[in-house]
């Protein structure tokens, strides 16, 4: 079950050995984006440093994939040692592709996650100005609370069925097989000449 999006986009689960192209995607947002992401300015050392760190029990991140190329993340995050029932997600969107249902398709992806990990509530949170991650979460029936300038979202989860672990189960299979062909096409592309800009 792969969602396909405009320019022939996914949305699919991230493995650890792609942490480079969750570094890579954080370090493209635009300021306004990254600002947004991070509830303020941050470095691109500190965002190397938070991008390569993908732990595969705590941290569960689906992204969507244009090309190839990770141009939106959907970051959730258990709490806790023991996980309390409860998780924070966080989410990017690079600016060409902002207001396109990639956003209410990574938190779809996130809740599902979270419930079938037994999360009963998860914590969205966003600058006061980010009127369309407020939207997001209106969507999804968040309870919102203001401090200090930001809004925190609370979203009530059911629990697992057999159903969504099944989907969960299906879905991985085929983010696994994604991620075997994106590193394969990334392997067999030729080497770009000197100078040239990377992506």
């Amino acid at each position: 079950m792969q969602e396909v999006f405009i320019e022939g986009g996914l949305i699919r689960k991230l493995w650890p050995i792609e942490a480079h192209a969750y570094r890579d995607h954080l370090l493209r947002l635009d300021a306004d984006s990254r600002r947004s992401r991070f509830g303020g300015a941050v470095s691109d050392e500190m965002i190397r440093a938070y991008g390569e760190a993908i732990d595969g029990t705590d941290t569960i991140i689906h992204g969507f994939f244009v090309g190839g190329i990770l141009r939106g993340a959907a970051d959730l995050r258990l709490l806790g040692p023991a996980h309390n029932g409860e998780a924070e997600a966080a989410f990017s969107v690079e600016k060409p592709w902002q207001s396109h249902g990639i956003g209410s398709a990574l938190l779809e992806r996130c809740l599902l996650a979270a419930r079938n990990r037994g999360i009963k509530l998860l914590h969205v949170s966003c600058l006061s100005e980010n009127q369309r991650m407020q939207q997001l979460a209106r969507k999804y029936e968040a309870q919102l609370s203001f401090d200090f300038g930001t809004v925190v979202g609370r979203v009530q989860n059911s629990s697992p069925t057999p159903l969504s672990l099944i989907q969960e189960i299906v879905t991985d299979g085929h983010s696994f097989a994604a991620a075997c062909l994106d590193l394969q096409s990334r392997l067999l592309r030729p080497a770009a000449p000197a100078g040239s800009p990377a992506e």
